[in-house]
């Protein structure tokens, strides 16, 4: 027999709270005809929930909506080179005194894209139609789908891969105001997929005609694209000023061009090296006479040449050690980039880490700071960035080294040195490994650093650089400002 009452025992026992974080539910409705269209397959991976939200979003919207390619739609033109013939672009690469810059898809972003490629001029293919024109949209039509960016002065004339679509429209205000559209999460997801939701792998410029738009007044579209094309100037002003302070140092330095030097390594195919000179380093490309010649020469023309780890030039160089990275939805983490993001201005594909797992090591190793250089170490070694102020508090990949300049009397200077020709060339020697290319800190602090006779040159490029990136915080803050007003004045309109 068993005394008392177990039962109600139980009951009178102190019940535990459970608090899970809340998550909005992921639905959308589905038609017969599109599950039929499907496979008959009922899972929900097999729609895309939030794409098919995004055109509900759209179409039930305050102002309607416009098709953006066909008769009465926005786009007068689109198109990439050989789209008619159906044919791929037959390429002859060479080296870059005997071609022209090409530039790759993936690079369509960049502040300011540098051609990692040239093209022969004796190539079978069209020039002209590969250039781009100024005021035209680009759209990556395969690889990575969805990447946008818009024709300045920055792009204009430059010969881009017939994997890029460009698009022109029939009024002016248009560009911007589809650029924004296309760059905000719901324009984004509704380029990506079809019509069923599901993501495509290859964009045609037929698909466009399939792209709905919301019909929003013209004072309104024209108010974002003055944005934007505003935003794009202030971006062309950038580069215009680092190409200025880039010129500077090359003039106070006296350096001939890059493949001068490189052409001293071009009649052997061996050179003796002195044991005192060896550094431990037994691979030829540490030891290419180039670097050397260039070394030699910024001995005889600057005041002092000395290194990154000088204390005058960096207060830190730090390398993060590696770790496996938790991801967090957008608004519970820090906003995480890699190196292939480091040339835009607001990347895209930017994941976000957890401040619960990783919150000591973003604080002591990860995090960003305004003016810092950031130096790719991995893969693809010596891309260069000086951290803009919207990156302040974000955090970059471990396969980034962070140089923390000394003070904002060095900066920017360092910055313009690193990022040149003759500054890639001495980063870029330290590269060791049989597979996977990369450098370390200990490299980089020996990376040599010419300081300039003329001083006040020296702060007049400092100083160039560092008002090139305020002009790029301004140019990302005007970006924003027609986001905003796209989500909340237009798509999400009441």
């Amino acid at each position: 027999m068993v005394a008392g009452n177990l039962a109600h025992k139980m009951n009178t026992a102190p019940e535990i709270e459970v608090h899970l974080p809340e998550s909005p539910i992921k639905w959308c409705s589905v038609s017969l005809s599109d599950m039929i269209s499907r496979g008959k397959r009922l899972e929900a991976s097999v729609f895309d929930v939030e794409a098919k939200q995004a055109r509900e979003s759209v179409y039930k919207g305050k102002y309607g909506t416009v098709i953006l390619y066909g008769d009465s739609g926005l786009i007068e033109t689109a198109y990439y080179p050989g789209w008619m013939q159906r044919s791929r672009l037959k390429r002859i690469w060479c080296d870059k005194p005997y071609g022209e810059g090409f530039y790759l898809p993936s690079q369509m972003t960049d502040l300011y894209p540098v051609p990692e490629k040239h093209i022969s001029r004796l190539a079978d293919c069209n020039m002209d139609e590969l250039r781009l024109k100024e005021n035209t949209l680009l759209l990556t039509r395969s690889g990575t789908i969805g990447n946008i960016s818009y024709v300045s002065k920055t792009l204009a004339g430059c010969v881009f891969s017939d994997d890029v679509i460009r698009v022109t429209f029939k009024k002016e205000y248009d560009l911007g105001y589809v650029y924004t559209y296309l760059k905000s999460k719901v324009g984004s997801l509704i380029l990506q997929t079809n019509g069923y939701g599901s993501v495509i792998t290859h964009v045609e410029p037929d698909h466009l005609s399939e792209i709905p738009v919301p019909d929003a007044p013209v004072g309104l579209r024209q108010r974002i694209h003055n944005l934007i094309a505003r935003s794009y100037a202030l971006r062309d002003e950038s580069n215009e000023m680092i190409d200025k302070a880039t010129s500077l140092m090359i003039a106070e330095l006296h350096l001939p061009a890059i493949h001068e030097f490189q052409k001293v390594a071009a009649p052997v195919s061996t050179f003796d090296i002195k044991l005192s000179n060896m550094n431990l380093r037994l691979d030829a490309s540490y030891h290419v006479p180039a670097v050397d010649a260039i070394i030699a020469h910024l001995k005889e023309n600057a005041a002092e040449v000395t290194t990154v780890g000088d204390s005058r030039i960096s207060r830190s160089v730090i390398l993060p050690g590696r770790f496996k990275r938790v991801y967090v939805d957008e608004g519970h983490g820090r906003g995480f980039i890699g190196g292939k993001q480091l040339g835009e201005l607001d990347p895209s594909n930017k994941k976000y880490l957890s401040l619960a797992h990783h919150g000591e090591r973003i604080d002591e190793q990860l995090e960003l700071h305004e003016n810092m250089t950031l130096i790719t170490r991995s893969g693809t070694i010596g891309k260069t960035a000086l951290v803009p102020k919207h990156w302040e508090h974000w955090v970059a990949s471990e396969h980034i080294i962070r140089v923390t300049p000394a003070n904002s009397q060095i900066a920017g200077y360092l910055n313009i040195f690193l990022a040149s020709d003759y500054g890639h060339q001495l980063i870029t020697r330290f590269t060791y490994g049989s597979v996977v290319d990369e450098i370390d800190d200990d490299h980089v602090r020996q990376i040599p650093i010419p300081l300039l006779r003329n001083q006040e040159m020296q702060q007049q490029i400092n100083s160039l650089a560092l008002e090139s990136n305020v002009r790029r915080y301004e140019a990302y803050k005007l970006e924003q400002e027609a986001l905003r007003i796209m989500n909340v004045e237009v798509i999400f309109a009441k």
